[in-house]
């Protein structure tokens, strides 16, 4: 970390005139809109709260794609659980405005207004209940929280960056780089039967580098496909222009995949598929013998759990706090899992900047090694 600031700060330093520039330019007009009173603060703090909004959950998308393989799984710790809470409360009340602004949702350290508030603050239901449940069509739900969820297919398209530029600059380089030299090695009997059947998908993959072209590469950006690493090494290293691999990479990533997702959290987390489930499981138990007289009770069973699962939570008092403190809840679990991944995460980052690190001090040791040994050689004869 000292070697990169030691390199930021010496850039800095030798574009001094861009960087005063850029200063006088940006920082001190907005430090002074930031400071002063007038009819400009409203403006100035939507500017903020947008900005915010965009950068947390762009940054999260990168996170989950960035590292070849080692990124952070946003989706399922931040965005499928907001779209989730979002579907849920929306369901419970009968609405879907729920919102106070588009950038309304979970944010670093500040959790959304509509989460805690009763349904009765929003008004009345406006979507009409059928046998005790709110039927909300999926396409109403999806624009309530599509911005977010393209915000963070846009970062997961930009994460796919880094492979794409590390391995052409080393094609320019005449190099190939370590991803590829990998797959030329003879596999091994010591792999597992994933690692060796992943290991023989990326060789079919780099034997077939012939076919990539926009098609292609939006294909492999439009499903959940954790080889999509290697097909931006590919791009890379086989001379695929940068702005064809790209929006191939938005347009799959941002628009299909993302869409695919959001569509699939929605109607899991809505009352239609409940109601699809339980018609289809009523349907296979009136067909089995000996079940046709237990179809009432599983029926009341079913109806109790979809109520107690699309409930709100039950205030508790401090009391009850204190006699329930050490009891393991979902939270605490979940919480846990979210710390575990954000730790693992880190450690992966700092192991992989240390392995590149030590890799490029032995280049320069061996390249020392190359330019001394025919200097020494000369001397000794």
């Amino acid at each position: 970390m000292l070697q990169y600031l030691k390199r930021s700060a010496a850039y800095i330093l030798s574009k001094r005139a861009l960087f005063v520039l850029l200063t006088v330019m940006v920082v001190i007009p907005g430090v002074a809109l930031l400071v002063t009173d007038g009819l400009h603060k409203k403006h100035v703090q939507e500017f903020l709260n947008y900005a915010r909004f965009v950068l947390w959950w762009v940054s999260l998308g990168v996170a989950s794609s960035i590292g070849l393989g080692s990124g952070l799984h946003t989706f399922v710790l931040y965005l499928g659980p907001h779209i989730a809470l979002f579907t849920i409360k929306a369901v419970q009340c009968g609405r879907v405005d729920l919102k106070t602004a588009p950038y309304d949702t979970i944010l670093l350290k500040q959790a959304p207004s509509w989460l805690d508030k009763k349904c009765s603050e929003f008004g009345s239901p406006m979507y009409p209940s059928s046998d005790h449940s709110v039927m909300i069509p999926v396409f109403d739900l999806l624009p309530q929280v599509q911005l977010e969820a393209v915000l963070w297919g846009i970062g997961t398209a930009l994460g796919e960056l880094p492979p794409y530029f590390i391995s052409r600059a080393a094609r320019l380089s005449g190099s190939e780089l370590e991803a590829v030299k990998e797959l030329d090695v003879a596999p091994s009997s010591e792999d597992g039967p994933i690692a060796s059947t992943v290991n023989r998908t990326k060789r079919w993959l780099l034997s077939h580098s012939q076919h990539l072209n926009f098609f292609t590469i939006l294909i492999l950006a439009s499903v959940p496909n954790p080889l999509f690493d290697l097909a931006g090494i590919m791009c890379g290293q086989f001379g695929i222009p940068f702005w064809e691999f790209f929006f191939a990479t938005l347009i799959g990533k941002a628009i299909i995949k993302t869409h695919i997702q959001t569509l699939f959290i929605i109607s899991l987390c809505n009352n239609q598929l409940l109601y699809f489930m339980e018609k289809e499981l009523i349907w296979i138990f009136e067909h089995i013998p000996g079940f046709s007289a237990t179809l009432p009770s599983v029926i009341a069973k079913l109806h109790s759990a979809k109520e107690k699962y699309l409930s709100p939570p039950v205030t508790v008092s401090p009391s009850q706090m204190e006699d329930k403190q050490w009891n393991f809840s979902f939270a605490l679990v979940w919480n846990t899992v979210v710390w575990l991944v954000l730790v693992n995460f880190f450690i992966k980052i700092v192991t992989s900047t240390a392995q590149d690190y030590r890799k490029r001090q032995q280049d320069i040791e061996m390249e020392l090694i190359t330019d001394s040994s025919p200097q020494n050689h000369s001397k000794t004869n």
